[in-house]
């Protein structure tokens, strides 16, 4: 298999996928709650993941719409599942435009005051690095609630692509 977005893209849906099925293990309470003195509860890790995927996505597909999705959006596993399936839903309108010319010509992104010129490629490779990281945490804060992530490491992925039907 070749280095395509199609493929980092399913990874990263399986990957968020698990991390959601974990998050459901815990009662409304832990899922809004410090884990741990100092750490912020899962849910705000988990609606990040998402308002930033949702947010870098829709910047590529050149989407006008300002508007965040707000925390309270995210107050349920169910609900930052909402806001990653409108990700993945851009995402999937885009495939056909990610043309070698499409993904190397920079483009102005633009986000109340912060603005980043680059091409394509980074910020779609940037989404899946940067859920990946924020994933790491989540399990991380999972455990301080005796709640264990299954394994989302892209490796993990392949090996689910590869094994034989039964």
């Amino acid at each position: 298999m070749t280095d395509d977005f199609a493929a980092l893209y399913a990874f990263n849906r399986w990957a968020n996928d698990l991390m959601l099925d974990a998050c459901r293990q815990l009662s409304p309470e832990q899922y809004g709650a410090e884990p741990t003195p100092g750490w912020s509860p899962v849910r705000t890790t988990v609606y990040h993941i998402a308002v930033a995927t949702d947010g870098w996505l829709r910047g590529v597909a050149d989407d006008l719409d300002q508007s965040w999705p707000t925390e309270d959006d995210a107050a349920t596993p169910v609900g930052a599942a909402a806001i990653l399936a409108r990700a993945y839903q851009t995402f999937d309108t885009l495939l056909p435009r990610l043309t070698p010319e499409f993904l190397a010509t920079p483009k102005t992104f633009r986000r109340g005051e912060r603005v980043a010129v680059l091409p394509p490629w980074v910020a779609l490779r940037h989404v899946v690095n940067h859920a990946t990281y924020h994933r790491g945490q989540v399990a991380s804060k999972l455990k301080q609630f005796g709640v264990r992530q299954a394994e989302t490491d892209l490796i993990y992925w392949a090996f689910q692509q590869t094994e034989p039907a039964s």
